[in-house]
């Protein structure tokens, strides 16, 4: 499942399949762990009652003959079966050392098989299997007949090398049976879990990609479980997410589409509420009947087309570029604007190289500037009340070769530092309460169009935005053909 972020950092985790297969291999290892002690315990009790059983023999042997009846070399053969130093027997209150190869050594463990717990048992293996070599162990069971009890003395060391052989032989059958356990363990988990939802997971990572892409959705397998019910829901999420993508970004679209129409549209029904408030001055009756009522409706659209602007993209028709004059076109953005006139609080300066042309689209270069003037006029409205003499929009035009180059300057509180990263973003540039942010993004792209650019110049008083604008090469046969023509 590390996959999921394709990063160095989750490569370096052991993803799915490898806990399962360490987890597996843990388990089953635990399990046999758990058979192999008491294993162990019972083989060491196993080993002790063998002994303990020809122990009893012997003693019947040595009980019922008389005494001297027998040699020496049959009591250490009888011994030697049994692999003990010494045999006692109890009985009636009287212990009888019935046989003993040597003098008896000083015992070192005591073992009662009568009544033995199971973890006694263990405790007792794991004793036995750390112990030095040459330990003295007294084992008591029961006698042959009557009541109390037979016991040996004998060496450890050959109980714990029969113990260690045992345990060495049941490790390995144990490592083997879990090995093959944990593969068919860990197999069919792969197959049944792991690989399906190894195979959900790049699904996942390929729909974050690329959510809209076409391979992004796969159809589900017909599985019953857990996992193919993931599955589907997966699926049917992929297909609820793309098609609402689809639908937003149509809306999108068609929001920016309308944005930009309100956008514009807002400034021409104030420009046409400019000249309203004029008819209000004529004192015609009918103009002053009808001016209120206008007045009112240019008011509700203005205030609509606020209210609706709302995000979307809609790509500019190319423009119809010819020769323009320049200066004509300033003078136009001036007087929608309602500046230049006597009484204007805000002072508009505009220098304008004799005669200049740009090759543009004069309705798409009218509405660039109507966009950055109007900004640098709500930049300088907003520290009212306003002093034409301070508070200017200044304008100029000039040629450098082929490029003309027209600048819009004001002398307001400049562009935020936090606006600048994404002035011609939609919907980002706006400091302003209440702006919108479209003026600068749809102001680039028609300069782009031209296949001109527009930025912010640093270093000057407020905000100064320049615009260079090339000239369309000139087609040197045509012209030619034209002149010829002619």
């Amino acid at each position: 499942m590390g996959a999921a972020t394709g990063t160095p950092a989750a490569a370096r985790h052991l993803g799915l399949s490898g806990k399962l297969l360490v987890f597996t291999l843990a388990f089953v290892l635990l399990a046999e762990v758990l058979i192999i002690v008491p294993a162990v315990a019972a083989f060491r009790i196993n080993w002790l009652s063998d002994r303990l059983s020809g122990a009893r023999t012997a003693a019947l042997v040595l009980d019922a003959a008389p005494e001297g009846m027998i040699s020496p070399e049959l009591t250490r053969e009888l011994l030697g079966s049994v692999g003990a130093i010494t045999v006692a027997l109890k009985r009636d209150n009287t212990r009888r050392l019935l046989v003993s190869t040597e003098m008896p050594p000083e015992v070192d463990a005591h073992t009662d098989l009568r009544d033995i717990a199971p973890w006694q048992a263990v405790s007792q293996a794991f004793d036995t299997l750390i112990a030095h070599d040459g330990r003295i162990l007294r084992v008591v069971g029961t006698p042959p007949r009557g009541g109390g009890f037979v016991e040996i003395v004998l060496r450890e060391t050959p109980l714990r090398k029969a113990m260690l052989r045992f345990t060495g032989n049941i490790l390995l059958v144990s490592l083997v049976i879990a090995a093959l356990t944990g593969a068919l363990v860990y197999l069919g988990l792969a197959w049944m879990f792991v690989r399906p939802m190894r195979r959900l997971t790049l699904r996942m990572v390929a729909f974050r990609e690329n959510p809209a892409g076409p391979a992004a959705a796969v159809e589900p397998q017909t599985r019953m479980d857990e996992i193919g019910l993931a599955e589907r829901e997966f699926v049917a999420m992929q297909r609820q997410i793309g098609e609402t993508l689809q639908q937003k970004n149509h809306l999108a679209a068609l929001g920016l589409a309308v944005s930009k129409i309100n956008h514009d549209l807002r400034n021409l029904l104030a420009s046409v509420q400019l000249i309203s408030d004029r008819l209000a001055d004529i004192r015609d009756p009918a103009v002053q009947r009808f001016a209120p009522k206008l007045e009112a409706a240019l008011d509700r659209a203005i205030a609509y087309c606020e209210q609706t602007l709302a995000y979307g993209r809609a790509q500019e028709p190319p423009p119809e570029q010819r020769m323009v004059a320049l200066a004509p076109l300033v003078n136009e953005v001036r007087d929608t604007l309602g500046l230049g006139e006597e009484g204007a609080v805000i002072g508009w300066v505009a220098s304008i190289e004799r005669g200049m042309k740009v090759d543009a689209d004069p309705d798409q270069l009218f509405r660039v500037l109507l966009n950055l003037c109007r900004n640098a006029m709500e930049a300088l409205s907003a520290r009212a009340p306003n002093d034409a003499a301070r508070d200017q929009i200044r304008i100029t035009g000039r040629r450098e070769g082929a490029i003309a180059i027209i600048e819009v300057a004001d002398t307001g509180p400049g562009v935020p530092e936090r606006s600048r990263e994404h002035l011609f973003e939609p919907f980002q540039s706006s400091a302003r309460r209440g702006g919108t942010g479209l003026g600068l993004p749809i102001a680039a792209e028609l300069v782009r169009a031209h296949g001109g650019d527009i930025r912010l110049v640093p270093g000057t008083i407020g905000a100064t935005f320049q615009l260079r604008l090339p000239d369309r090469p000139v087609d040197l046969g045509a012209r030619r053909a034209a002149r010829s023509h002619g």
